[in-house]
């Protein structure tokens, strides 16, 4: 299950999850349909589905991937869906990757920000800046300032294709311009003084003393060609960096000073979000041993609430920034499942109704909400994409609210509809306990018994515990939300998605044990559910569900048929490189739905080509410069490769990652590739002229080598870490308080009751010992880190990074 650590390198990797609530007061003043994006710089990397006819949509969609190179700003925009024309940016929120610290974890609203070309730039610029002293013909002596633009890179893609850029270079009123492409190598020399017998007015008017004054400004531009240029960023560098010495250094482009002109900002309306962005820096696995196997013992601990992994969760103001991880981790290391037990027991402490077990948002119920995401992928996929498919593209009328009714409706046919989506999405879920996952089950196992314990004259709670997750917050969460999920590539129109949101709602209420009774069909807010649920009254649906939960929370082994199944990894629409030629004698690129499986990876059109996983080679990514293209990878494999173009950096890198994790274990991998295209007679990369000729780099290694859950425990460890870092302060005042011994006196009056409040203290003189193990390992890691930093900042120089 779990993938190896990561290696002896230090490694700084980066992450982004949150969550797109709603927007308000959005401009053009009428109804309109509403979809929002996530940029990187101004690469969309994720959008959300569209809210039809609203001013104040609301989105409710959260977001989690891994950023997997540089970048400036992180930007949200609100776009006006059009059908017939290109959709219209109302207005953005961009915050500076700097910035983005300010906001973690919190919810905000953001004023939106009008859309302006010459404040949309991404990339860097690499500079050589040298002052030289200089003769001039008549024998006086003037300074020369040298500009060498060595590279750029990251520039933005302009309809597709990489950027045919050219720069500016001013300096006080002085302009040179030169064409060439990203990588110039170009030297710009500028006379920036006279000397003082030189009597004739100049277009510099400087003095020798103010020449430390200046400013070096790089202008970059797409050469439009018919039409006009765009403005691709700036860069300002002052003069007095030389010091009468060379200066090199990469500089990110900044917008235009000018750019942003309008000052009605507040016109535009508002956007409301939450994000989290980290960064890890995650050192050799040795440096965790000593959190890791603190961690780690967790479940060991007596009481649970003195563990490493529950003070964790205690002092973090969300709790959901520390269950991530932890799940993850002690996932990797086969320790969830005892102490999954171990804090749903002392959940259960506090539940003194047997009908609301495991309703609450508890660490408990966190921990396995978590769970079933990690490993509940495959299940769901092989459980309910089927039926969703059905529903999306085949969809029917099911609308009873008489309220929602579109004009010529029927109530009895729709209600005739919806049942058949119910009965069929029920029917599918109470028959695949056969592939729930063993770990799930386990967990199921260990709620229902303890369960049972807690209330043992309620004869139906050891069900509730059980339904109440794999119902509530895992099948019904999955049905109203597909796409979250991966079960389809893209979010269902806005009919279908108040189908998914009725049988969401009937599925839970079959799910609940108990609920089809009488009194409860009284309880119901909406009279047509209600009405629609008198049909369901059958005791075989109880029985159903008895069944299906009792099946799901056994230890007993399953049937070996339900892992002979291939495992659904990944699917997407992407550009591949035709392998043939074109009519027109020239190769292209087109549009194919890929698919990849544990066994296949396929992509089609109407007539699909297959590889079996055991055939592929190496997976790589590959040089932009081949075709002029961003985000490409290759598939190497018996015949000629397969190049293909992701949509966009985050997409690429999880392509690349899920293929090289399935075929990491095939015996023929080759050790050597050619990172660019073979085109012309010869490979770019080495010239070499013979197309099956060894590769001149080394292949990618050390991949996670498991097909269905990849955890890197090592950076699961350092983000622990850095929880720890930013709530040190807390566990210094918590250890303070159990050294006095005094109870009494922390369950007093305190000064930030948001900080202890809830914190639950069973054993003083275990949870101080476990205090002060954790501040010791995380000091003793901060001197790592500080380490690795100053070894950083003094083998590089970077200008505005």
């Amino acid at each position: 299950m779990a993938a190896q650590d990561g290696g002896d390198e230090v490694r700084v990797l980066q992450s982004l999850r949150g969550k797109i609530y709603d927007a308000k007061h959005l401009v053009p003043n009428k109804m309109r349909d509403f979809f929002c994006t996530i940029n990187l710089d101004q690469e969309e990397v994720f959008r959300t589905q569209v809210v039809e006819k609203s001013l104040s949509p609301y989105f409710g969609e959260e977001f989690l991937f891994e950023i997997p190179r540089t970048f400036q700003w992180l930007s949200f925009y609100i776009y006006d869906k059009s059908v017939l024309q290109k959709d219209l940016r109302i207005g953005k929120v961009a915050i500076k990757k700097e910035d983005l610290c300010k906001y973690t974890g919190k919810e905000n609203w953001f004023t939106l920000q009008p859309v302006d070309s010459n404040s949309e730039v991404q990339g860097k610029v690499h500079l050589e800046l040298k002052l030289n002293e200089l003769i001039t013909d008549n024998g006086s002596v003037c300074q020369q300032l040298v500009v060498h633009i060595k590279e750029c890179h990251g520039l933005p893609l302009i309809n597709g294709q990489n950027c045919d850029p050219y720069a500016t270079v001013s300096l006080v009123g002085f302009k040179q311009k030169v064409l060439n492409s990203p990588i110039f190598h170009r030297r710009f020399y500028l006379q920036v003084t006279r000397s003082s017998s030189y009597t004739k007015k100049s277009q510099f008017q400087v003095e020798e003393e103010d020449i430390e004054k200046l400013e070096v400004r790089v202008d970059l531009w797409n050469n439009g060609n018919l039409v006009q240029d765009i403005f691709l960023g700036e860069i300002k560098v002052p003069v007095k960096v030389l010091r009468n010495d060379s200066f090199q250094a990469w500089y990110l482009l900044q917008p235009r000073e000018n750019g942003n002109k309008s000052s009605k900002t507040d016109d535009l309306g508002s956007l409301r979000l939450n994000i989290c962005y980290t960064e890890d820096c995650v050192l050799p696995s040795e440096y965790y041993a000593s959190l890791r196997n603190l961690l780690l013992k967790s479940s060991d601990v007596q009481p649970i609430s003195a563990s490493a992994a529950y003070i964790l969760c205690e002092v973090c103001r969300d709790k959901y920034d520390a269950v991530l991880p932890l799940v993850r981790l002690l996932l990797h290391h086969h320790k969830l499942v005892p102490f999954v037990a171990a804090v749903a027991e002392l959940d259960l402490k506090d539940t003194q109704e047997a009908n609301t077990i495991f309703r609450g948002n508890s660490l408990a119920t966190r921990c396995v909400d978590e769970m079933m995401k990690i490993v509940g992928k495959h299940y769901l996929k092989v459980t309910l994409k089927p039926v969703i498919d059905e529903i999306c593209e085949s969809p029917k009328p099911c609308e009873i609210d008489p309220i929602k009714l579109r004009e010529g409706d029927n109530v009895e046919t729709n209600m005739e509809n919806l049942r058949y989506y119910v009965d069929k999405v029920f029917r599918e879920i109470v028959r695949s306990s056969i592939s729930c996952p063993t770990l799930m089950c386990d967990v199921f196992y260990s709620l229902r018994h303890l369960a049972a314990k807690r209330f043992p004259n309620d004869p139906h709670v050891q069900y509730s515990a059980v339904s109440s997750f794999v119902f509530l917050r895992f099948f019904a969460v999955a049905v109203v939300s597909p796409h979250t999920f991966h079960l389809r590539p893209h979010h269902p129109d806005a009919q279908t998605s108040r189908t998914l949101t009725l049988i969401s709602k009937a599925i839970q209420t079959l799910g609940s044990w108990g609920s089809l009774t009488k009194s409860k069909l009284s309880s119901f807010k909406e009279t047509f559910m209600c009405e629609f649920f008198k049909t369901f009254q059958e005791e075989k649906f109880t029985e159903s569900v008895k069944k299906f939960l009792d099946d799901v929370s056994s230890t007993e082994s399953k049937e070996p048929s339900g892992l002979s199944e291939p495992v659904h990894l990944k699917e997407g629409e992407m550009y591949k490189r035709a392998q043939g030629r074109t009519r027109i004698g020239k190769k292209n690129f087109k549009k194919r739905w890929f698919c990849l499986t544990s066994r296949e990876f396929t992509y089609h059109k109407q007539q699909g080509s297959m590889f079996y996983i055991k055939n592929i080679l190496a997976v790589e990514k590959l040089d932009e410069s081949s075709f002029n293209k961003k985000n490409m990878f290759q598939v190497l494999h018996g015949e000629k490769p397969l190049y293909i173009q992701a949509n966009n950096c985050v997409e690429a890198s999880e392509w690349i990652e899920a293929l090289c994790r399935v075929t990491r274990c095939n015996q023929k991998r080759l050790s050597f590739y050619h990172p660019s295209a073979f085109l012309n007679g010869n490979w770019l990369c080495c010239k070499a002229t013979v197309e099956n000729t060894v590769g001149c780099a080394r292949c990618t290694a050390d991949v996670p080598a498991d097909t269905q859950i990849e955890i890197d425990g090592d950076r699961e460890t350092e983000r622990i870490y850095s929880l720890f870092t930013i709530n040190m302060s807390k566990l210094q005042k918590l250890e303070g308080t159990q050294a006095c011994g005094s109870i009494a006196v922390y369950q007093g009056p305190r000064k930030e009751p948001d900080d202890y409040s809830n914190f639950t203290i069973e054993d003083s003189v275990a949870t101080f010992h476990t205090l002060k193990q954790i501040i010791d390992t995380v000091e003793k890691l901060n001197e790592s880190h500080e380490k690795y930093l100053k070894k950083r900042s003094s083998s590089a120089e970077y200008g505005s990074e």
